[in-house]
């Protein structure tokens, strides 16, 4: 017997371990779908993969998905992603600051590779970003709340540091966090 909480009303309900199709909730009568998934076997119901995805697979993961903004995104893929692209933008801001003062034509290189690199980046980030909030069940169009000045941008933090759902929703299979 597993214990799933139910997507719509969040009541705990009953499945037998194989368990697998459409079912209706007995308290609110929503209907979802279940499978207990092979990656979740081992794993108590509500639990996310066990490990992070890597750093270098939430690189690839993005960038093989450069515009691809169905599925799911983990947080550590959201994240990791994230925190490459600042690294990679800080240090060429600081390269360029620097180079400000040692030659010019240098300088301009290094601006037209922070262009390179933003223009590069803004898809897959926008991407991801999508996919992440499909990873809490909610639609990729909701990332336009960062428009409200401050409280959109909190409220976008505190999803993205949100654990996900943890059972299929209508954007696709919990992510595995396996390339």
């Amino acid at each position: 017997m597993v214990d799933i909480l139910c997507p719509h009303c969040e009541e705990g309900i009953g499945l037998d371990d194989d368990a697998s199709g459409e079912f209706a909730c007995p308290y609110c009568e929503g209907e979802f779908e279940w499978n207990m998934q092979p990656q979740m076997q081992d794993q108590p119901y509500g639990a996310r993969p066990a490990n992070t995805m890597p750093f270098m697979d939430a690189l690839k993961s993005c960038f093989q998905q450069y515009v691809g903004f169905s599925g799911r995104a983990s947080r550590s893929e959201y994240w990791f992603f994230n925190l490459s692209f600042f690294i990679a933008a800080t240090g060429l801001l600081i390269l360029t600051f620097v180079s400000l003062f040692v030659a010019n034509a240098l300088a301009g290189f290094l601006s037209f590779l922070s262009f390179v690199l933003y223009l590069g980046c803004f898809l897959p980030l926008l991407a991801v970003s999508v996919r992440r909030l499909h990873d809490l069940g909610k639609s990729g169009w909701m990332f336009f709340l960062g428009l409200i000045p401050i409280v959109g941008g909190i409220l976008l933090l505190v999803w993205f540091v949100s654990d996900g759902q943890p059972y299929d929703n209508e954007y696709g299979a919990v992510p595995t966090n396996t390339l």
